[in-house]
């Protein structure tokens, strides 16, 4: 970062006493929590991540230094819980991103389907987005999250949300807007995986190399499997 918008160090000092603050708040609001649940407790914890992100950010721009402080992911994030005690039904929802890095390889995938299907007629394999459609539709998400090297694809960010309910939906209910009016406190559990949760760079490196090595083993698109 440069020098012209580095934070200053009054900058800093206020986050410092930000947290400091933060701090006697959450402390305050578990001394006098009602409940589990408390909502006052659940702000406060909020608050209180909130200001050692800032105070970590401004404390690496102008000094280049870290705390040891580690920020709370969005799982430790979901406000109470509200929903059935003893759910009678509930709802996995998913979300898988993916890059296209090697179209060709994807391609070439989605082009020995239509031919194992014997299809004469098929060119959807033909383009990118084609492509895609056929894969999907040949396997499931499951198996192309394990397999997406092979089909020329880099993960992204994932998560995963169980959701509770008294009752399950009607058949077709939920089906043209599946991801709307999801209730945050009817969530049991969700896991997140991101880069961003990624620490340390050698992690990173390992992975990478990791990677390359799977990478050499699936080059031959034309192979037989």
């Amino acid at each position: 970062m440069s020098d012209a918008v580095q934070p200053t160090a009054a900058e800093v000092r206020a986050a410092a006493e930000a947290v400091k603050t933060a701090l006697d708040r959450h402390l305050a609001a578990v001394e006098h929590r009602s409940g589990e649940d408390d909502p006052a407790v659940y702000e406060a914890f909020n608050q209180l991540a909130a200001a050692a992100e800032v105070y970590d950010e401004l404390l690496y721009d102008r000094y280049d230094e870290v705390t040891p402080f580690e920020i709370p992911g969005t799982e430790d994030a979901l406000p109470p819980y509200t929903g059935p005690e003893e759910p009678n039904a509930l709802s996995v929802l998913i979300r898988r991103d993916y890059a296209v890095v090697e179209p060709q390889r994807l391609l070439a995938q989605a082009q020995r389907v239509e031919a194992a299907d014997d299809d004469e007629s098929a060119e959807a394999a033909g383009t990118v987005h084609g492509a895609l459609g056929v894969l999907f539709g040949e396997f499931e998400p499951d198996e192309i999250a394990s397999r997406h090297k092979e089909f020329g694809l880099e993960e992204g960010d994932s998560t995963l949300w169980v959701t509770a309910a008294d009752e399950s939906a009607d058949p077709g209910e939920w089906l043209e807007m599946p991801f709307e009016g999801v209730d945050p406190q009817q969530v049991v559990c969700r896991f997140d995986v991101s880069a961003v949760f990624d620490d340390e760079d050698d992690d990173l490196d390992d992975r990478d190399e990791v990677d390359a090595g799977l990478d050499e083993d699936l080059e031959p698109l034309d192979a037989e499997r």
